[in-house]
């Protein structure tokens, strides 16, 4: 199954308009690097500093959008930044810290269903707490109700960072369940593309905190989640197609640098 012309045409619309954005609204940041500018030229240090900046917000202006394009046909709705709860239980609190805590020591091994069930036996137990939650970077709906919250992470987190990560997630469980115990809800960690390619994705710095079954989904197994085996491929052949299409914009943007005095 590959993606539709449909979602083609709305994955392409999603690169144009967003590096088409960048390019109205971009201004290099002004600090003086006389070396650099004078060993690479002004528009090889521009477009340096652009795919920095880039990088920067690639998740919320290229991967969500084009997460959205995928799941549309898929799932019953698909939302990005969403809020997924205000209340947690003071019970379910006690639950998720307990949980981090038993990781930590690695008094357990990770495990998904297990905890979202822990949760739910408490998810309307003992006072009812006001919260702000991180919000969801894509949330979806299945045909079966079952609600994914989907935290897109860069391709190389920070190994340090995955204990915060599995607390977002259980929080997400606990505020979603705090309205609907019988909810359906998995919450799972995506990391776009694998840096380490054609090698497997290396997973040990997440292993003792993170369910890698149940809780994570890298490269392939998250665009073909949403939008069926080979989407992954049909992506990365549209970004190539789009880049080509828009080559000459992107050359006459950078062009102009080469004649702005250092």
């Amino acid at each position: 199954m590959s993606l539709t012309k449909q979602q083609k045409q709305q994955v392409e619309e999603v690169l144009k308009n967003s590096l088409r954005h960048k390019f109205q609204n971009y201004n290099p940041e002004p600090a003086a690097m006389p070396f650099h500018t004078r060993l690479l030229g002004k528009d090889r240090l521009a477009l340096f500093s652009f795919i920095h900046s880039l990088n920067t917000n690639f998740g919320t202006s290229i991967f969500e959008p084009v997460a959205l394009a995928l799941a549309a046909s898929s799932f019953k709705s698909a939302e990005a930044q969403a809020t997924v709860g205000t209340e947690i239980s003071s019970e379910s609190h006690k639950v998720i810290q307990e949980i981090m805590d038993n990781l930590s020591t690695a008094s357990v091994t990770p495990n998904k269903p297990l905890e979202i069930e822990a949760i739910r036996k408490v998810c309307r137990t003992g006072e009812m707490k006001k919260v702000k939650p991180t919000k969801v970077d894509v949330k979806l709906v299945g045909l079966d109700d079952t609600i994914y919250l989907f935290d897109i992470k860069t391709a190389k987190p920070n190994a340090g960072g995955f204990k915060e990560f599995k607390r977002t997630l259980l929080e997400w469980v606990a505020v979603t369940l705090a309205i609907n115990p019988k909810a359906k809800v998995e919450s799972i960690i995506a990391i776009p593309y694998n840096p380490y390619d054609p090698k497997p994705y290396s997973r040990w710095t997440m292993r003792g905190m993170i369910d890698l079954d149940n809780e994570l989904k890298v490269a392939e197994e998250f665009w073909d989640f949403l939008g069926g085996k080979g989407a992954f491929t049909d992506l990365l052949n549209i970004f190539e197609q789009v880049g080509l299409e828009l080559r000459v914009e992107i050359d006459a943007y950078f062009k102009k640098f080469k004649n702005i005095e250092n």
